[in-house]
């Protein structure tokens, strides 16, 4: 039954990455017409058959049906990948509340990518609705002093990434971070705790530095989008289910 699931999920995943994807491009344009499925290109209304997850991609050869321009590859890698992180929330917490919270985090994760990656922005619109999706899982979960808890974490996470990106613009005299970026600490908040969140943080910075490297060496860029650097890192502390005793213990805190 177990294997069911497995297979349940990834597919449910692959299907909601498809449309995280399309969500993000449109909300970062601020193009709340997103449906139908549209060719970027021509503008041609897809039908079902054209937006099966990945096969899709492989049966049209990575062309448009209509226009033949190129698909962009990340659409059906984005697919698969949130398919493979749906199968390994349901393996790693099974049906539960902190079940519910893994899937969020990795739709939050997507359209964030998507979204950031191709125009620096994290909409207003996505960082309110998990806010909301958390808040009530969490209601349910831990009720509403541990709400509560959550929501002054927020509150720091929130203030210290404030902190952060004020420094950086002093010392480098230029903007450091968006405002997406610190807004969406509060939300990380509402999930982990002040500890955990600031090692999302620093977890952040390091996953993205080789990434920034890399970019200043080949087109001399300077502003890489840190969003889904921060999401990887709160990704990753919440699926290893890392806690902040395990950290205290490893580096003697």
């Amino acid at each position: 039954m177990d294997s069911l699931y497995l297979i349940i999920f990834f597919i449910l995943g692959t299907i909601l990455g498809g449309f995280y994807t399309v969500l993000g491009n449109h909300l970062a344009q601020e193009d709340y017409h997103f449906l139908p499925y549209q060719c970027d290109s021509c503008k041609h209304n897809l039908s079902i058959l054209d937006v099966i997850p990945f096969f899709s991609y492989l049966f049209l050869k990575g062309k448009c049906k209509y226009c033949h321009e190129k698909i962009d590859v990340m659409e059906p890698l984005m697919e698969v990948f949130t398919g493979i992180l749906f199968a390994v929330a349901y393996y790693s917490f099974g049906f539960s509340y902190d079940f519910l919270i893994a899937l969020g985090i990795v739709s939050l994760l997507i359209i964030v990518t998507v979204s950031d990656l191709n125009y620096l922005i994290i909409p207003d619109e996505v960082l309110v609705f998990f806010i909301l999706y958390f808040v009530i899982v969490q209601f349910f979960s831990v009720g509403v002093i541990g709400v509560v808890e959550h929501l002054l974490t927020g509150m720091f996470l929130f203030v210290l990434m404030y902190i952060i990106m004020w420094l950086g613009e002093k010392l480098l005299n230029k903007e450091s971070l968006g405002g997406g970026d610190v807004k969406m600490m509060f939300l990380f908040g509402l999930v982990l705790d002040p500890l955990l969140g600031t090692v999302a943080i620093f977890l952040g910075s390091l996953f993205a530095l080789p990434m920034s490297l890399f970019l200043l060496y080949k087109n001399n860029e300077k502003m890489i989008p840190f969003g889904p650097f921060l999401l990887i890192a709160f990704t990753f502390l919440y699926f290893t289910k890392i806690t902040p005793e395990i950290l205290v213990r490893w580096f003697g805190f």
